[in-house]
């Protein structure tokens, strides 16, 4: 779920979450922006959604299209705020926490680092149906989303909306959402010079809700990395000092 580029990285905001009240999925024969679209995805899954989830996953990494390298991660998250990877094998000390707009790194068991992160991805895969509605609204303008923007498209043989971008326009921020499901398969983010793609596949059903089990990251159309999931648990027991910074390396 993470693409690991130090300096690089996501986190979320600190924004609260709040229950929202059932809303009513708009027609999308009337819709006349990306927001309606959200409002859809909001009023199907917001209360609904599984509220953890935990997968082992297998990490590759490329330059120059070529792979370099692989690694197993341990990842946990508690929606809609609190995500920890594993890197290697658990008891490595090696580790990163993300609670609320905050990021800590950990090598060898100690805390090497503690910076302000913007999670966007744990957001759009799902942390965004533990906020309200005009929130999550909001959030997605704070990630540079046009929401007055859409249209509808192919992927992979699936009907999407595109949720940002008018149709053909692949230079700007734009989420590509499946038309039947209403989860994520695509993301464009562009920041300065740099190009960033995220495809997520082989899409599961858990719970009240889906995950991808399959991530590809391209900076700049070229392939950085690749993550598979495997042992994929949702709303299992979990011991919320996992994402306490001042916790490491007592709970796992």
């Amino acid at each position: 779920m993470k693409l690991w580029i130090p300096f690089l990285l996501v986190s979320l905001t600190g924004f609260r979450p709040a229950r929202t009240p059932g809303l009513s999925a708009p027609d999308p024969r009337l819709f006349t922006g990306g927001k309606d679209i959200i409002k859809m995805m909001h009023a199907r899954y917001a209360g609904k959604w599984y509220h953890n989830f935990t997968f082992d996953q297998t990490t590759q990494f490329y330059r120059n299209d070529s792979l370099k390298g692989e690694q197993t991660w341990y990842e946990a998250l508690i929606f809609p705020d609190k995500f920890r990877i594993d890197f290697g094998a658990p008891d490595s000390g090696n580790a990163v926490i993300y609670k609320g707009d905050s990021a800590y790194n950990f090598r060898k068991g100690k805390l090497r680092s503690v910076r302000k992160d913007e999670n966007d991805l744990t957001f759009l895969l799902g942390g965004m149906y533990f906020f309200t509605f005009d929130q999550s609204l909001q959030k997605l303008k704070t990630l540079g989303y046009d929401l007055d923007k859409f249209h509808e498209d192919s992927w992979k043989g699936r009907p999407v909306f595109v949720v940002g971008a008018a149709k053909g326009d692949l230079t700007v921020n734009q989420l590509w959402i499946d038309k039947e499901n209403l989860y994520l398969m695509r993301m464009l983010k562009f920041e300065k010079d740099r190009k960033e793609e995220a495809i997520f596949d082989d899409q599961k059903q858990f719970g009240g809700g889906w995950s991808e089990t399959k991530c590809n990251f391209y900076f700049n159309d070229k392939l950085v990395q690749v993550e598979v999931y495997h042992n994929c648990k949702v709303d299992v027991p979990l011991d919320e000092r996992l994402f306490d910074p001042g916790f490491f390396g007592q709970e796992h």
